[in-house]
């Protein structure tokens, strides 16, 4: 975890792939318990800290994870993110490039909580949820494609089984049709880059996760940077 944007009423850090946006039934550390702790000792505060979770982040994934350190803020901000009021960026790794250089993806997805998994379909089926993505080919490796994603909608696993239902899972994925797992155990997703109101000073908030610390991933950012100057 790395923080990157800090203020009165937000925290925005860069997660990694190992780390946990709120507790689960593994009963590890989460961001949000990490993240008081941290404000407690860089502020000496004496009393409890708030931390609010405002959306939530596959905990393979690394990239950008907004908490509220206000009640006011955490509720704004979970009105945003429903209203679409927030911009989400992501990076992913695929193998198998995909039938067109870009694409609007539009697939309705069923939630199987048992398994923890999506089904993306072609049509309507009970209980599905319609999923829209936005996708472009922006750098290629010998074996490898960087895909930016623009998304639309916030579904359960979606842009992993929406990109494995084109053929092309995320690297490392193996949930979703992966030859093979990550060392690190994470997969090749990552929350680039966000955008939104503040919802309380109302300055716009731009910011942009540094890649995860591997070989491939550096690659690729030194690809596309030059190019977005």
């Amino acid at each position: 975890m790395t923080v990157l944007y800090e203020d009165n009423h937000l925290i925005i850090v860069n997660k990694t792939t190992s780390e946990i946006v709120q507790g689960d039934k593994t009963g590890d550390e989460p961001l949000s318990e990490k993240l008081k702790v941290w404000l407690k000792e860089k502020y000496n505060k004496p009393g409890n800290v708030f931390i609010g979770v405002t959306h939530r982040l596959d905990r393979p994934v690394s990239g950008l994870v907004v908490f509220a350190k206000t009640s006011k803020a955490l509720s704004r901000m979970n009105e945003m993110f429903r209203n679409n009021e927030v911009k989400k960026t992501y990076w992913a790794i695929v193998k198998n490039k995909p039938p067109k250089e870009s694409d609007e993806l539009i697939h309705y997805i069923v939630r199987n909580e048992k398994m923890n998994k999506s089904v993306a379909w072609d049509r309507m089926k009970p209980n599905a949820k319609e999923a829209i993505l936005i996708y472009r080919v922006i750098a290629h490796s010998d074996k490898y494609h960087l895909l930016e994603i623009d998304l639309k909608t916030g579904r359960h696993h979606q842009i992993r089984c929406q990109l494995s239902k084109i053929g092309c899972p995320i690297k490392g994925d193996l949930k979703y049709g992966a030859e093979r797992s990550n060392p690190d155990g994470g997969i090749s997703l990552h929350a680039r880059h966000i955008k939104f109101i503040h919802p309380v000073s109302k300055i716009e908030i731009d910011i942009t996760a540094p890649v995860p610390d591997d070989n491939l991933w550096r690659a690729f950012e030194n690809q596309v940077e030059p190019l977005a100057k």
